[in-house]
């Protein structure tokens, strides 16, 4: 008997772990009201103000941290935080995330497909203020899914 409960207690911490470990990065630093913008993540969670936000969904190799944002309007959002990006070398699996300083700015909020009485921003424009990932040009514009 004591086995069992042993081996339940297990389980239920390692559950409780995968849990914490694939919940999304990205939670936002408010509570929504009706009327925010909101940019939508990898999880199709609609967000405000994140800390976090995952730029590469398929495979993890470029994520926004450290985001503090300076406005947040209903046309447009800017920030400034890092931007932590695989190198990839030799392959991706075993390369080295490096961090780089950047502005971010978010801009043409539509209205969400599934709920077009909720706006969000499609576009991403990051602006590398220091260091940049090899290749990258000094600006770069995303188009953020829906």
């Amino acid at each position: 008997m004591q086995r069992h409960k042993l081996k339940a207690a297990v389980l239920i911490c390692a559950a409780a772990s995968l849990a914490t470990a694939i919940a999304p990065a990205s939670a936002s630093t408010r509570t929504r009201s009706p009327a925010d913008v909101v940019i939508v993540d990898c999880f199709s969670h609609p967000q405000v103000r994140p800390n976090e936000f995952l730029i590469a969904c398929g495979d993890g190799n470029s994520i926004l941290t450290a985001l503090r944002w300076s406005a947040w309007k209903p046309n447009f959002a800017t920030g400034r935080g890092l931007n932590v990006v695989n190198d990839c070398r030799p392959f991706c699996a075993a390369g080295t995330f490096h961090s780089h300083p950047v502005t971010v700015r978010l801009d043409r909020s539509e209205p969400l497909k599934k709920h077009p009485h909720v706006r969000h921003y499609t576009q991403l424009h990051l602006v590398f203020t220091d260091s940049r990932p090899s290749g990258m040009p000094r600006m770069v514009t995303y188009r953020l899914w829906t």
